[in-house]
């Protein structure tokens, strides 16, 4: 989780919203990502797309069955579903997301029965750090 909140100080530093992302397959870091929707122009470049997209890219398969992904932020409904797309073994998340998440909050994703398939899913990790990060993000703005 360090390396994810790693990612999102940098997102920050890009002006971006400070979510990191990494997706670890055992010991090896597959890839690792921050958000990058306003560098690229791009609505879905969130962190955990852009680290899923490099980690299948490395592998050379759509399938991260072996792989877990480490996220600052709960994954909002577009990410959830790429998760289960993925087959992404396991979820770390830091800070829970009331409003825009989709795993224990919101639409619950993984909850659907039309949900293909369910991660097993850890909250909670480094989430007072992912929420002071996201907080002192947007301070700084208003």
């Amino acid at each position: 989780m360090e390396r994810a909140l790693a990612e999102a100080r940098a997102a920050a530093d890009r002006g971006e919203v400070p979510i990191g992302a990494v997706v670890a397959c055992g010991d090896e870091v597959l890839a690792a990502q921050g958000n990058r929707t306003l560098e690229l122009r791009d609505p879905t470049a969130h962190a955990e797309m852009l680290a899923i997209r490099q980690a299948v890219q490395k592998l050379g398969s759509e399938r991260l069955s072996d792989c877990d992904l480490y996220v600052t932020l709960e994954p909002c409904p577009m990410c959830a579903a790429a998760i289960s797309f993925a087959r992404i073994r396991r979820l770390y998340y830091g800070a829970d997301d009331r409003k825009g998440g989709a795993v224990e909050n919101g639409v619950r994703f993984f909850g659907d029965p039309t949900c293909h398939h369910v991660p097993d899913v850890y909250s909670g990790m480094s989430a007072a750090e992912s929420a002071q990060l996201l907080k002192a993000f947007f301070l700084a703005r208003r």
